[in-house]
C-alpha cells in the first residue's frame, strides 16, 4: 500500500501570500484600464496606478480644522457692566449692621439704657484678631459698595475702561453701581449745535468769500468717539472748514451774466455740506443732522468792488426788463390799431410810430410802484 504524499504543514499566512501576489497585477491592470490609459500606452512614464497614492485631507480632518473668524470690531459700542443702585445700598447697609453687631458683641459699642428691651453684650468675649479681621473685611465691602455708587443722567453716558481696554458704555439713568476697578469717563451724547466763525474760501471764479455755518450734531458711537480720534469736537470743526472750502469752490457766489447755480441757493449748499461732513466724521462715531449756511459775504478786500458789480448787474437787469415792457406795449399798440382798422400805415409810418412810442414810454417818469406801464 503506497503511502500518500506528505507535505510540510503551512500556516494561514503562508497559504494566503501566493493568492495576494496573484491578485496585485490584476488590480493594477484594472486600475489602468479604468483610468482610460494602459501602462504601455502612456507616452511619458508609468501608469497612474503605479504612482504612489498622495494622501489627501479626509472629511474628518476638514471638519476638525478651525475656521478663521473675521476680526470683530473692537470699537463697536456695547453695554457696560453695571448694577442697580439699590444693590450697593443694600450691601452697604448690611455691612454697617454687621460691623455694629460685631462691636456690640465685643462690648465696644456703648448703648444707652433701654430698660431691658435689648440684651446686653455677652460676658467673657475675647477681643482678638478675629474681631479686627472681620471689621477689616466688612470695611472693605462697605468701601467697595460705596465707592461704586454713581448717578446716570439723560444725555450723559459713562465710557468704561480697564488697563486701557474698552469695557463698555453705560447709558442707563438713575442710581447705579459701577465697579470702582473700572475707569469711568463721562461723555455727552445729547444734541448739540455749533455756529462757526466766518470761514475763508474761494468760489468757482476765484473770488474770496466768507461763509458762516450752523452745525447740528451729536455723538452716536461712544467707543469710536473716545478711542478712534484724539478729539472728536476738534475733528468735526476742521472737517466743517474743509467741507466749506470744497463745496464753495464748485459754484460762483453770484452769476452776473446768466442763471447758473450759485452759492445763494442755501438749500443746495446746505445739502452738499451736510453730505461731505457726515461722510468725513462717520468713522469717528459722530452723527451730523444738518449743516446750514447762515451768512455768505465777500472778503473785505473785494467786498466794495463786488458790491458795485452786483448793483450794476441788478441795474442792467432792471433796464432790460423795462425795455421788454416798453417793446411789449408798442407791439400791443400797433396790433390794436391794425385790428380796429383806424389808420392804414405803410412801413415808413409804422417805423416812425414805433420810434416815437418807444422814446415816449422810455422818457416817461417811473411810477412809484416800479416798472412803467405801457
Amino acid at each position: 500500500m503506497t503511502p500518500p504524499d506528505t507535505a510540510a504543514p503551512t500556516g494561514p499566512a503562508e497559504s494566503q501570500e501566493p493568492a495576494r501576489a496573484a491578485e496585485r497585477p490584476a488590480r493594477t491592470a484594472e486600475a489602468a484600464q479604468a483610468g482610460g490609459l494602459a501602462q504601455d500606452d502612456r507616452p511619458d512614464g508609468p501608469a497612474r496606478a503605479d504612482l504612489p497614492e498622495q494622501p489627501g485631507p479626509s472629511t474628518e480632518q476638514t471638519l476638525l480644522m478651525p475656521r478663521v473668524q473675521p476680526p470683530a470690531d473692537a470699537l463697536a459700542e456695547r453695554p457696560g457692566p453695571c448694577l442697580p443702585g439699590w444693590t450697593a445700598g443694600t450691601a452697604l447697609a448690611a455691612a454697617v449692621g454687621a460691623a455694629a453687631w460685631l462691636l456690640w458683641r465685643a462690648g465696644l459699642l456703648p448703648l444707652p439704657p433701654t430698660g431691658g428691651l435689648l440684651p446686653g453684650p455677652p460676658d467673657g468675649v475675647v477681643r482678638g484678631s478675629g474681631l479686627w479681621s472681620g471689621l477689616v473685611l466688612i470695611g472693605a465691602v462697605a468701601a467697595l459698595a460705596g465707592s461704586g455708587l454713581t448717578r446716570g443722567r439723560p444725555g450723559r453716558v459713562w465710557v468704561l475702561t480697564r488697563y486701557g481696554g474698552y469695557r463698555g458704555t453705560v447709558r442707563r439713568t438713575g442710581l447705579l453701581w459701577i465697579s470702582p476697578l473700572l475707569r469711568r469717563r463721562r461723555m455727552d451724547v445729547s444734541l448739540r449745535h455749533w455756529r462757526s466763525r466766518p470761514i475763508d474760501a474761494v468760489d468757482a471764479y476765484g473770488t474770496p468769500v466768507q461763509v458762516t455755518v450752523l452745525l447740528v450734531w451729536r455723538i452716536r458711537e461712544t467707543a469710536r468717539a473716545a478711542f478712534a480720534v484724539d478729539d472728536c469736537t476738534r475733528l468735526l470743526r476742521e472737517e466743517v472748514e474743509a467741507a466749506v472750502a470744497r463745496a464753495v469752490s464748485r459754484h460762483p457766489a453770484d452769476d452776473f451774466r446768466g442763471d447758473a447755480v450759485t452759492l445763494r441757493d442755501c438749500d443746495r449748499l446746505g445739502d452738499e455740506l451736510g453730505r461731505l461732513v457726515a461722510g468725513a466724521v462717520r468713522e469717528a462715531g459722530v452723527e451730523v443732522f444738518s449743516v446750514t449756511p447762515v451768512r455768505l459775504d465777500y472778503a473785505p478786500e473785494v467786498a466794495v468792488a463786488m458790491r458795485r458789480a452786483r448793483i450794476a448787474s441788478l441795474e442792467a437787469r432792471r433796464r432790460r426788463a423795462v425795455l421788454d415792457d416798453v417793446l411789449t406795449a408798442v407791439a400791443d399798440t400797433l396790433r390794436g390799431i391794425a385790428e380796429r382798422g383806424l389808420v392804414e400805415l405803410d412801413d415808413y409810418e409804422r417805423k416812425s410810430l414805433v420810434r416815437d412810442l418807444t422814446v415816449a414810454l422810455l422818457a416817461a417818469p417811473e411810477p412809484a410802484g416800479g416798472r412803467p406801464r405801457g
